[in-house]
């Protein structure tokens, strides 16, 4: 007769949003103590598209740390780190999201960790080190900054909303965002590019921003904010019946969605990168 240890439970969305709130809070603490002085910086995709050995070293720890608490996991960082796993969970990790707001100074950026169920995302948090906001959800359990819930928006019409968006590295992409951006301009009230798509999400979810839109996101990009923003009762979509994707990620207030999905829809927000 076996004498093995029965198979622990597996974990809750909550456990998982607890476990995801206390990486990012230290993972924002080895950001902040590495500081921005005498950086390595290093480019990727493009010479635009950055990454500096805190970003590796604050992955690093953010594999370790998993290592100790959830062995069985899988995991998908952005700077490579990553496992197979047996659990059935795996981590999405942004050590940080706004590499090149951390570079020259500018205080947005955030770490971001989320935590899937079979493909499903579960539970996120992200975590600006330079403000300590820590804004956190799981499925079910409403979207949360600093413990506080989130949900209440301004609403406004599409004339009057304040827009989030991003643009590529590839310079080629770029102008054609920037020419599907243009005709959108007198149609809505004001943009904004922040440099950070998981803040952007949690501005949106906190009423910061109306809406938003990117393309060419990653599965870490979006991971987490995308969970606080669709916790706090935003809509995502990826235009057409689509699911949000690389292709296209746009979020809108309730009021707001089918204006803005539309405006997006008419100018041809999701072939940018066709």
């Amino acid at each position: 007769m076996s004498t093995a240890d029965p198979p622990s439970p597996p974990p809750t969305p909550e456990d998982l949003e607890r476990l995801a709130a206390g990486l990012a809070q230290g993972a924002a603490a080895v950001v902040r103590d590495a500081g921005i002085e005498g950086l390595a910086v290093s480019a990727k995709s493009t010479a635009t598209d950055l990454v500096t050995q805190v970003d590796r070293d604050t992955e690093r720890w953010l594999v370790d740390e998993l290592a100790l608490r959830r062995p069985e996991d899988a995991i998908l960082g952005e700077e490579g780190g990553g496992r197979t796993g047996t659990s059935g969970v795996r981590w999405v990790l942004d050590p940080i999201d706004g590499t090149v707001n951390f570079v020259l100074g500018i205080p947005v950026y955030a770490v971001s960790v989320a935590a899937e169920i079979d493909g499903v995302v579960v539970a996120g948090a992200v975590c600006n080190p330079v403000s300590g906001e820590l804004f956190h959800a799981r499925l079910g359990g409403g979207g949360h900054l600093d413990g506080r819930r989130l949900g209440e928006r301004r609403e406004v019409p599409l004339s009057r909303a304040v827009v989030g968006t991003g643009f590529s590295y590839d310079a080629e992409v770029r102008s054609r965002q920037v020419a599907a951006l243009a005709p959108m301009l007198p149609r809505i009230g004001d943009v904004r590019r922040l440099g950070a798509a998981s803040l952007d999400l949690c501005f949106l979810a906190a009423g910061r921003l109306d809406a938003y839109f990117e393309t060419g996101l990653n599965p870490w990009d979006h991971a987490a904010g995308g969970l606080v923003a669709t916790e706090a009762g935003c809509l995502v979509s990826g235009l057409h019946g689509r699911p949000p994707s690389e292709r296209l990620y746009a979020a809108a207030g309730p009021a707001l969605a089918e204006s803005f999905f539309a405006l997006l829809e008419s100018e041809g927000a999701d072939s940018v990168r066709d």
